[in-house]
């Protein structure tokens, strides 16, 4: 049996929205070991002088907790 816990990240991109989310992946793992999954929960974006400026992504990130498997 595996404990997970979740955490919400944003990832930015000037160029695509995958971009976004693959920079909030690759920052997350240098720090948090072990994540398995990801759900995009919102697509944003900022817009300077009526262009856009910046993808923002939001997303939850699951990964398992280190430690004991057997909890019983």
């Amino acid at each position: 049996m595996a404990v997970y816990k979740k955490i919400t990240l944003v990832g930015t991109s000037e160029n695509t929205i995958e971009e976004a989310v693959e920079r909030a992946l690759e920052r997350a793992s240098r720090t948090i070991r072990n994540i398995g999954w990801f759900e995009v929960k919102e697509i944003r974006g900022s817009v300077a002088d009526g262009r856009l400026k910046e993808y923002q992504v939001v997303l939850e990130v699951g990964f398992r907790i280190e430690g004991d498997t057997d909890l019983g």
